[in-house]
């Protein structure tokens, strides 16, 4: 009693510590685990439509090789607006983490979308920016020249024309401390700058420098008397986001001198400052410090409408009580220059966003806003209202950005369907459908359809809503040869699966009681009509099959049915260990009862060969710093 105590005590902390109650799991996908949401709505009717695109991750740095060989967990991740999976883009990416994953409608004639690859562990790669198509198949793989080092993760940023793009750069050169009074000393300094990079040569056209360009003395992260660092040295500006306007200069953030610069598209020089230890250029009616991802929204002439989150603190200090998105309005054509708030949209939880996050201004004006840490995400009414918010049920996530678009993915690859069969006798056997379509964006049902050979006609078994990611549908009779069949809204096929093979058990370890040592799979033809319903009357075929006249039949499907589905969603509502503990329990105890009762001896588990001449079942398709 004491080690079978023990035993327990020990199960319980590894199901503790391993836990993936926070993770969805799938039967059709079964390598990935992706992030859940926890959501409420203040408002529902007032969301602007949308998918949203995040890219979660466990650690900002790559993570070690053996990660690669865990559950697909991070990386590029599509939700609809009720927490389901869309799509994910971990396997695609083997499990590598990926940033500023957005819609862009400016690449060719319908959108795309856009992300940056982080560089590899080993740096065997130096990262990428990459375009995909509706297809999630990849149309650009840019990488950045190598003398500006590995591609940043802060900015892949495709411009109006669809021909150039602007990243952030991060380099490192010794300099001396003679702006610091310290002419005898050197330190090593990470300068921020930019590129604009041409997406089909993937060469530099335009680049920018912070050195000789800022000051050392606008940094807010160093001192006159700091330390000098070796390489990668002192990071005193860091860069963080890079936008170009119609006129052709570039708005760059620079967290650590809380500031935005506007700088000359012609010789590089800086035309303005917003913020900053001598508060810039402008009379302005507000503050803002530890920014990110200041992005255009209007420019024309000295007007400029700016969006930015505005983080108000790092690490270490504070600058303001709560975080908030900001729009300002800049005024470079008066004297003096003058800034203000348009729109403010603080964080719902009163608190700080201390490090990343972004701010996205919709199509219908409302305020789509990442708060980073945890996944946070909220959704503002134009006038401030919150009216959505979100956050990954895990803690050991985050997000650095987070968007929010209309979009529709058709993948090339098929439907991934799995099926099995269960039953105990000839009466209640019941074949289990589930299917997904990873990336997807319009099914509206699943259409369901089994043969009795490869070689024969499908026959319509039944058709289902879709509500998540995966569906489950459970249909009568054993059913081999299946396929499944996407629908949209209109009633329109558009996908359809490959044809899969149904799994059994061992039939004599699960405990079938029928008049056969092994069930036969059913012509689906002779028990289900054209339109999916079951045949009103079954005859018993040569291979001993039977029918029942009276609901017997009926009321066994009914409650397998119904004990298949709630074991279904009880399995993937807890830990994967804990699961298959008590799974386990429940066949010991199913098995033990039933051979008492029946009076069996036990016997060795054995796997029921095949049927000779069947052949094997069809392989299903697989595709292919902190700041």
């Amino acid at each position: 009693m004491f080690w079978t105590g023990l035993l327990l005590l020990f199960l319980q902390h590894v199901v503790a510590w391993h836990s993936d109650d926070d993770l969805m799991s799938f039967v059709t996908l079964p390598d990935v685990r992706a992030v859940k949401f926890d959501i409420t709505y203040q408002d529902r009717e007032r969301v602007a439509p949308g998918y949203w695109f995040v890219s979660p991750y466990l650690h900002i740095e790559p993570d070690e090789p053996t990660s690669l060989y865990e559950q697909y967990q991070v990386g590029p991740h599509i939700y609809d607006q009720d927490g389901h999976l869309v799509w994910t883009g971990s396997p695609m990416f083997d499990n590598r983490n990926v940033f500023d994953f957005k819609v862009i409608n400016s690449f060719g004639n319908e959108p795309h979308i856009s992300l940056i690859l982080q560089y590899a562990n080993d740096d065997s790669e130096r990262g990428f920016g990459m375009i995909l198509d509706k297809n999630y198949e990849v149309s650009r793989k840019i990488p950045l020249r190598p003398d500006l080092g590995a591609f940043d993760i802060h900015e892949f940023n495709v411009l109006k024309d669809g021909k150039t793009a602007v990243a952030t750069v991060y380099l490192t050169e010794e300099i001396s401390l003679a702006e610091f009074g310290r002419p005898e000393e050197q330190t090593w300094l990470e300068t921020g700058g930019f590129a604009e990079i041409d997406l089909n040569t993937a060469e530099v056209t335009y680049e920018w420098r912070s050195y000789n360009q800022i000051p050392l003395q606008e940094t807010v992260h160093y001192l006159p008397d700091s330390v000098p660092e070796g390489p990668p040295g002192w990071d005193y500006v860091h860069i963080n986001s890079v936008d170009k306007n119609d006129n052709g200069d570039y708005l760059i953030s620079m967290r650590f001198t809380n500031t935005l610069y506007l700088i000359s598209g012609v010789d590089g020089h800086i035309i303005w400052r917003l913020g900053g230890q001598q508060n810039g250029d402008f009379a302005q009616d507000f503050i803002f410090s530890k920014q990110h991802d200041a992005k255009f929204l209007e420019s024309s002439g000295t007007r400029h409408v700016i969006s930015f989150l505005n983080n108000a603190s790092d690490e270490e200090n504070a600058e303001e009580e709560v975080s908030s998105a900001l729009i300002i309005e800049v005024e470079s054509g008066t004297v003096p220059m003058t800034a203000r708030v348009l729109h403010r949209y603080n964080r719902p939880d009163g608190s700080l966003t201390r490090l990343r996050g972004n701010a996205q201004v919709l199509p219908n004006q409302n305020m789509f806003v990442c708060w980073s840490q945890g996944g946070y995400i909220s959704e503002f009414s134009s006038e401030g209202d919150t009216l959505m918010s979100a956050q990954f049920t895990s803690p050991r996530y985050s997000n650095y950005r987070a968007y929010k678009f209309e979009f529709t993915g058709r993948p090339h690859t098929p439907p991934d369907v799995v099926s099995s069969v269960f039953g105990t006798d000839e009466t209640n056997l019941v074949t289990t459908f589930w299917v997904s379509w990873n990336g997807a964006t319009d099914i509206a049902s699943w259409n369901f359809y089994a043969q009795a050979s490869q070689f024969d006609k499908p026959v319509f078994v039944g058709n289902t809503s879709k509500v998540d990611f995966e569906t489950m549908f459970i249909a009568k009779g054993y059913l081999d040869w299946i396929t499944v069949e996407a629908v949209d809204r209109d009633g329109n096929a558009f996908g359809i699966s490959a044809v899969h093979r149904t799994t059994f058990p061992s039939w004599e370890a699960s405990g079938w009681t029928g008049y056969s040592s092994t069930p036969r799979p059913l012509n689906p033809a002779t028990i289900y009509q054209g339109d999916g319903s079951i045949l009103a009357t079954e005859k018993a075929s040569e291979d001993g099959f039977f029918s029942v006249a009276d609901g017997t039949a009926d009321a066994q499907l009914k409650k397998a049915t119904v004990t298949l589905m709630n074991t279904y969603e009880t399995i993937r509502s807890i830990g994967g260990l804990f699961a298959l503990i008590l799974l386990l329990a429940v066949m010991s105890g199913i098995l033990a009862s039933y051979m008492l009762l029946r009076g069996w001896r036990v016997r060795l588990y054995q796997r029921a060969p095949l049927e000779e001449g069947l052949p094997e079942e069809e392989a299903q398709l697989r595709p292919g710093m902190d700041d």
